[in-house]
């Protein structure tokens, strides 16, 4: 690998697909630890081993849970941990430094690949286990002698859908240069299945509680315990859904800052509403703690242990007390109405909380410029996702409400989520506006700026006016101070040499634009040097000609019109898939199957006091 590294840094930094010997490394590698698992699940169902089945007894011997159900979980919380320090390393390296040399030069990738590659082999691991049982009531066949439990093909598909985008995301910069950019089509596959892989858990939890029941078998864990597993199945899927908001935690963010509320809002609302209507009293509040104190903890090591830049991250804390004094009205008895108010609580008072948290602790305060379209945006999501919150507790306790609502909740949901993205991308730039930037030295390579904008109107209530470096070694991120209409200083010297990207950016409502201070000369995209002249007048531009410079925005529409759908599809058909398992979890258990395990919950919710027995006729 070193000396792959080696050999790769002395050539320009690729802007496209990677090298065809790294692509058969990295399948070859990948293929043959795939046959080796392949051939040890055979070993395993065959019967000609039983190491699988012994290790998964002891891990479930001190879990409280079947085999099938407790080997699993510990290898997708082991996976998603290593996946999601290796997304946010990854992150911190492109920002610092730019383009990788080589995907295989990019140490970040192995804990990316191997995080999201065992969270498909937990899944399959759950799948095979079970020999001599039917793992559940909601379990599938598969043959005559062999049922899978729906939790771990959910598992598995989520952990597919995320695997499949490292080779789609080769074939996209092939066909449309690199997006350097958190969002583009194929990053968000992956960020996605590894979040939504956590649904597939607590099904899989809640399978091997009814296989259990009535069955004489009694659970070693203790409530304490099983409370625990919950909180941190929820508390680690509000972890996956707030990657998404990563570019806005470095303080880069290559879109309009109204859609960071929403995006906080939208991952309280589905994990903190399940957490307490599946958990009990105190779940909410301990996913958000579990939150802050994982999340805390890998910033720190990608940040001033690795020496990269070091991203912020929301709080989340306001949100969990809402929803816990909440759950102290009669509203916890109806799950659907708990989840819209709870949606709504989040996207007002809990934003509000944030937005002084923004100014605490964020690069990038929330300012009154996105105030009222920020409203219309997160209150609608937050209620969206509280509602499927309350859905996702309703499903994996065999509640959900009649399918013609539950449909309608998740279709509405989704049509809701997108109106808000799709509004939240919308941007423009205003025509004939430029700037003038006068530098000052203020040593080696470094300068002060001085910014003159033209109209001043371009920035009458800005969310900022910043000057952003970055990829040449780190990030320096300056928001500007304003000295009068429409002129502007820096409050500190910016890079404006070497492989660093100075940009200054401006962001007042709608607007998103940016005009260039110094930009290298870049081979691999045949892009000439833009210098950083002492004073320079330049017109401003959309920011994603500068921030995605890799990217080829001349890739025919129809074209990248295609490869959105693709993902589309796929993305949709996950969605679909775990609907699918969630319901048919659902219908094959007797209401309430928590109760015994947590039975605060149950009281609570006025559930009858039983265990997880099948349903009278359900085979």
């Amino acid at each position: 690998m070193i000396q792959t590294t080696l050999l790769l840094a002395a050539e320009p930094k690729p802007a496209g697909g990677a090298a065809l010997g790294e692509v058969f490394a990295a399948t070859a590698g990948v293929g043959f630890v795939t046959l080796l698992l392949l051939g040890l699940a055979v070993a395993h169902r065959t019967r000609r081993t039983t190491v699988l089945a012994r290790f998964a007894d002891a891990v479930g011997r001190r879990t409280g849970r079947p085999g099938w159900v407790a080997l699993p979980a510990v290898m997708v919380a082991l996976s998603l941990i290593t996946a999601l320090f290796g997304m946010l390393w990854d992150i911190s390296l492109h920002i610092g430094r730019g383009r990788d040399e080589g995907p295989l030069a990019n140490p970040a990738h192995y804990f990316i690949l191997v995080g999201l590659f065992l969270v498909f082999a937990a899944g399959m691991l759950a799948v095979v286990l079970p020999l001599d049982e039917k793992p559940g009531p909601a379990s599938v066949k598969i043959t005559k002698h062999w049922h899978a439990p729906v939790g771990g093909i959910l598992i598995a598909a989520s952990g597919f859908y995320a695997l499949i985008g490292f080779p789609l995301d080769d074939v996209w910069h092939r066909l449309f240069g690199q997006d350097v950019t958190l969002w583009g089509p194929t990053h968000l596959m992956l960020i996605t299945g590894a979040g939504l892989s956590l649904i597939g858990q607590l099904v899989l939890e809640q399978e091997g509680h009814a296989a259990t029941a009535g069955t004489g078998v009694k659970e070693a864990a203790k409530p304490i315990v099983l409370w625990g597993l919950r909180v941190a199945a929820l508390g680690g899927m509000l972890i996956g859904l707030s990657v998404f908001q990563a570019e806005y935690d470095f303080g880069v963010p290559q879109f309009r800052l109204v859609l960071q509320p929403m995006m906080i809002a939208g991952a309280a609302g589905l994990a903190l509403v399940a957490a307490r209507l599946v958990g009990g009293r105190g779940a909410a509040l301990g996913a958000a703690i579990f939150f802050l104190t994982l999340r805390g903890v890998i910033s720190l090591i990608v940040g001033p242990a690795l020496g990269e830049p070091t991203p912020s991250l929301p709080l989340y804390l306001g949100s969990a007390i809402l929803i816990e004094l909440l759950a102290l009205t009669p509203l916890l008895r109806s799950p659907m109405a708990f989840g819209a108010v709870g949606g709504l609580l989040i996207g007002t008072l809990g934003s509000v909380t944030e937005a002084i948290w923004s100014y605490v602790a964020m690069p990038l305060p929330w300012t009154s410029d996105m105030r009222v379209e920020g409203l219309l945006m997160t209150v609608p999501v937050a209620v969206a996702a509280g509602l499927c919150g309350a859905l996702l507790s309703m499903g994996v306790q065999g509640r959900l409400p009649r399918p013609a609502l539950s449909r309608t909740v998740l279709v509405a949901s989704l049509l809701v989520l997108t109106a808000s993205v799709g509004n939240g991308l919308y941007a423009t730039v205003p025509e004939g506006a430029e700037a003038t930037v006068a530098l000052t030295p203020a040593g080696e390579g470094m300068a002060n700026a001085e910014v003159t904008l033209d109209p001043a109107s371009v920035a009458d209530d800005p969310s900022w006016v910043q000057l952003t470096a970055w990829q040449g070694g780190g990030l320096v991120v300056d928001r500007l101070e304003r000295t009068g209409p429409g002129t502007y200083r820096s409050t500190e010297p910016v890079p404006v040499d070497g492989d660093w990207k100075t940009l200054l950016r401006v962001h007042d409502g709608r607007t998103l634009a940016a005009t260039p201070v110094f930009l290298p000369e870049d081979v691999a995209i045949d892009a000439e040097e833009v210098p950083a002249e002492a004073t320079s007048t330049r017109g401003f531009v959309p920011e994603i000609t500068l921030l995605q410079r890799e990217r080829d925005l001349d890739a025919p529409g129809w074209l990248w019109a295609a490869s959105n759908a693709v993902v589309l599809v796929l993305s949709l058909a996950l969605i679909l898939a775990l609907a699918w398992g969630v319901g048919r979890l659902s219908r094959r258990i007797t209401p309430g199957t928590f109760d015994d395990e947590s039975p605060i919950a149950a009281q609570e919710q006025g559930l009858p006091h039983r265990g997880g027995a099948l349903r009278p006729g359900v085979a």
